[in-house]
């Protein structure tokens, strides 16, 4: 009830002064003045709307910038910017995902959501369809190809390594055609006076999906702006994005144009909670790189015949009283932190199992703990998902399912099983069942299917974790006993 009346309040006084307008001017008692002055008071998708229902929704993108689920939790730079705006204005965030970038403008225009939230590059052409708040971020466009040392290894079929802007002439770059990308290719041709080939791609593959795409080697290059590259660099070893393409340019939240009062609302917060501490920390977790503190080394292992880590002691004893192979536990902290307890990584995660700072704390896991702590923690969480995947008899198959969810949370895993046995496959199976539904959990046609409960993810990233965590364990297998 009070926080019925207290919208309610919001709302007469963002109201208020447009009421008073109308008051003390004559010209506001004009018929077309005064539908136009009722039309933006009675604007049900304008601020007053949003407060009436206590809701403030989002178009955003599944990525790691905007929006996305890691390790079970919601996360992403604009998603936890526009949750304190939220916050502030007193109602809850909803948000959805972008199924279609060629329907953004679509679904801002008919009132489906009130702010875009996709990385949005601030351009002439588009102040003429949006209205942009603050901007929030400045980066500029990079050109993302595999690195030089990856294309000479593999020599059929190999793209050139581009060094220089120039050498694109004749190239083929895969990018959304709707994007400023597009438009900063136009003047590039203008610029080096040759042709440039662009491939466009379709709405639903986002910059993220197409640098997957350069990663595995199915596309040469695509672009991205360098903070989206900065990331991604985080899960793909073999790109590089070295080569800016543009200057540094703005990027913003977009609004509707007939929204005046919650654009004015917005700007007025945003520019206020960029001075503070709190932003800046949400920006260090997404953008700036913490580098690895006293980090041991890969090889510890050679130095003690039959040594995985410092910590194997630790490791047996406590993965004994959970029943775990304490070496699968070492494969996960040697992919997470490469056994640093001072690691420090991306989203806020940290330590040598890097919790994430809302799941640590409920094993008892902070970042100040010792790496007997630490691992202690960790082992009981995965025993907690172990439990929840007992009616999987095998137990090698069963690790696949627990490292999916260490790594993804285990609803998407439940997910992607529903989504196989629907599909007839074995809910039980991981590779080409399970984990291939798994990846298309960021395709539309799967994550919207009724039995899917948990949205969308980028699945390719599990998937290539569990990959990459097995190869590892199986090789600590042959090094220690059990």
């Amino acid at each position: 009830m009070k926080k019925g009346i207290k919208n309610k309040r919001k709302i007469w006084w963002y109201a208020l002064p447009l009421f008073a307008i109308c008051f003390f001017f004559p010209a506001c008692n004009d018929s077309d003045n005064s539908e136009s002055n009722k039309q933006l008071i009675n604007n049900e998708t304008d601020l007053p709307g949003i407060l009436k229902r206590g809701k403030l929704v989002v178009l955003a993108e599944n990525s790691s910038t905007s929006f996305f689920i890691y390790k079970g939790k919601k996360m992403g730079f604009e998603y936890e910017v526009l949750r304190e705006f939220a916050e502030d204005l007193g109602v809850s965030l909803e948000v959805k995902i972008i199924d279609d970038l060629d329907a953004i403008d679509e679904q801002l225009q008919n009132g489906e959501c009130d702010v875009l939230a996709c990385n949005f590059t601030v351009t002439k052409s588009r102040q003429s369809d949006y209205a942009f708040s603050e901007p929030y971020f400045q980066t500029n466009q990079v050109l993302i190809q595999r690195k030089r040392s990856t294309v000479i290894a593999n020599k059929e079929n190999q793209a050139p390594f581009i060094d220089d802007p120039l050498q694109l002439a004749k190239k083929k770059i895969h990018i959304w055609t709707g994007s400023s990308y597009n438009t900063r290719l136009t003047h590039l041709q203008e610029e080096i006076g040759d042709t440039i080939y662009v491939r466009p791609t379709q709405g639903f593959q986002g910059v993220e999906e197409l640098i997957e795409l350069v990663a595995d080697g199915q596309i040469d290059y695509t672009i991205a702006e360098r903070n989206v590259a900065s990331i991604n660099e985080q899960y793909y070893d073999n790109i590089d994005c070295s080569i800016p393409i543009s200057f540094r340019q703005n990027i913003a939240f977009a609004l509707r144009r007939d929204c005046p009062i919650l654009l004015k609302r917005l700007n007025s917060w945003l520019k206020k909670f960029m001075t503070r501490e709190s932003f800046a920390y949400i920006k260090r977790k997404y953008f700036e790189q913490i580098e690895q503190v006293a980090s041991y080394q890969d090889d510890f292992h050679s130095s003690k015949r039959g040594a995985i880590s410092p910590f194997d002691d630790i490791l047996k004893q406590e993965c004994a009283k959970q029943g775990i192979d304490w070496r699968l536990v070492a494969a996960v902290i040697y992919h997470e932190s490469k056994f640093n307890p001072n690691a420090r990584g991306f989203g806020g995660a940290y330590g040598l199992m890097q919790f994430m700072p809302g799941t640590g704390p409920r094993f008892g896991v902070y970042p100040s703990s010792p790496p007997a702590t630490q691992i202690k923690g960790g082992v009981k969480y995965i025993a907690r998902i172990n439990d929840l995947f007992k009616d999987i008899p095998n137990k090698e198959e069963r690790n696949k399912f627990i490292l999916a969810s260490y790594n993804a949370g285990s609803n998407h895993v439940k997910d992607a099983q529903k989504l196989a046995e629907k599909r007839g496959l074995n809910p039980r199976l991981w590779e080409n069942n399970v984990g291939q539904m798994l990846l298309n959990l960021g395709k539309h046609e799967y994550y919207s299917d009724p039995v899917v409960k948990s949205g969308a993810l980028r699945g390719a990233r599990t998937y290539n974790y569990v990959k990459a965590v097995i190869s590892k364990y199986e090789s600590f297998k042959s090094l220690a006993k059990e």
